[in-house]
C-alpha cells in the first residue's frame, strides 16, 4: 500500500462544492484516508484573482503508480470543469500530487516531491495538519519544520473543519 498526499484548491464558482466533487471523484480510484480542514488563502503567483479554498487529502493505493495518480488527478480536474488557463490563473479545481510514498521523481511529466510545496503556506498548512511528522524525501525535514520556514503562514485562514469522508 502506498500513501500519497494531494493538494486541492478552487477559486472559481462554488469553491466548496468543487472540492467535494473532486474528492468524490478521487475516491473512486483510491482510498481517501484523511482530509485536512479547508483553508481560505490568497492566490499565489498571479494575485489579481479570487481567494482560494484549499485542503490536503491523504490517500492510499495498492494499484496506482505515481504517474497514474497524477493522470487521475488531471482527469478529475477536467470532470469538475477545469479549462486550460494561464500559469497560476484562476481555476475551478486544481489538484497537485505533493508526495507519493518517499519517491523522488524528476521527469517532464512529473516531479516529486512537488517542487514548490515548501514555499507555499496554502499547501503546508493543511498538509501539516494531517502529516506534520512526514519527512520531505529530498530535504530530510518534517512538514512541521518546513512550515516554520514559510513567512505567509498567517495568510491561510481556517474556513471549515475537515469534510466527513464517509459522507462525500
Amino acid at each position: 500500500m502506498t500513501i500519497a498526499y494531494l493538494g486541492l484548491g478552487s477559486n472559481l464558482g462554488e469553491r466548496h462544492l468543487n472540492l467535494i466533487y473532486g474528492l468524490q471523484l478521487l475516491s473512486s480510484s483510491m482510498e481517501l484516508v484523511q482530509l485536512s480542514s479547508v483553508y481560505e488563502t490568497e492566490p499565489w503567483g498571479y494575485t489579481e484573482q479570487p481567494r482560494f479554498l484549499n485542503l490536503v487529502c491523504k490517500v492510499e493505493t495498492d494499484t496506482l503508480s505515481a504517474y497514474q495518480v497524477l493522470e487521475n488527478a488531471i482527469d478529475v480536474e477536467r470532470k469538475v470543469g477545469r479549462e486550460p488557463n494561464f500559469t497560476y490563473g484562476p481555476r475551478i479545481l486544481d489538484i497537485d500530487l505533493l508526495l507519493y510514498g518517499d519517491e523522488v521523481i524528476s521527469t517532464n511529466e512529473l516531479v516529486l516531491p512537488h517542487p514548490r510545496m515548501r514555499e507555499r503556506a496554502f499547501v503546508l498548512v493543511p498538509l501539516a495538519e494531517i502529516a506534520s511528522s512526514q519527512i520531505h524525501p529530498l530535504l530530510g525535514l518534517s512538514i512541521k519544520d518546513l512550515l516554520k520556514q514559510v513567512p505567509e503562514v498567517k495568510s491561510a485562514k481556517l474556513w471549515a473543519p475537515p469534510f466527513n469522508r464517509d459522507t462525500l
